[in-house]
């Protein structure tokens, strides 16, 4: 079992930045990969970024978000997203995932509103 804890985001205003960090607890050897998903008002569930534990520590980003968040471990049971340039269309509840061989885990999400 990975119980997963986020913390950050609240309110910004747009062109401000703000990290997002997520703190992993329990089986954490057992994780291969962790990212971040977001999810708007009335619309679907989206991978905002992955990143593999595995040696290689490789790293994906959404179209959408690709120059401007970066995501960044800080252990191996701490991850942060570091989201620069922030705009309105990034308001969402952003949620952090664990994937072990098993299964993938969810945080309860963290809100994230961007004001113009």
């Amino acid at each position: 079992q990975v119980q997963l804890v986020e913390s950050g985001g609240g309110l910004v205003q747009a062109g401000e930045s703000a990290t997002l960090s997520c703190a992993a607890s329990g089986s954490i050897f057992s994780i291969d990969n962790m990212g971040w998903y977001r999810q708007a008002l009335g619309k679907q569930r989206e991978l905002v970024a992955n990143i593999s534990l595995r040696r290689d520590g490789t790293r994906m980003y959404a179209d959408a978000v690709k120059g401007r968040f970066t995501f960044f471990r800080q252990s191996r049971s701490t991850v942060h997203l570091h989201m620069n340039d922030l705009n309105v269309d990034d308001t969402a509840v952003y949620f952090c995932t664990a994937a072990t061989v098993d299964r993938t885990y969810w945080g309860q999400g963290t809100q994230v509103t961007v004001s113009s």
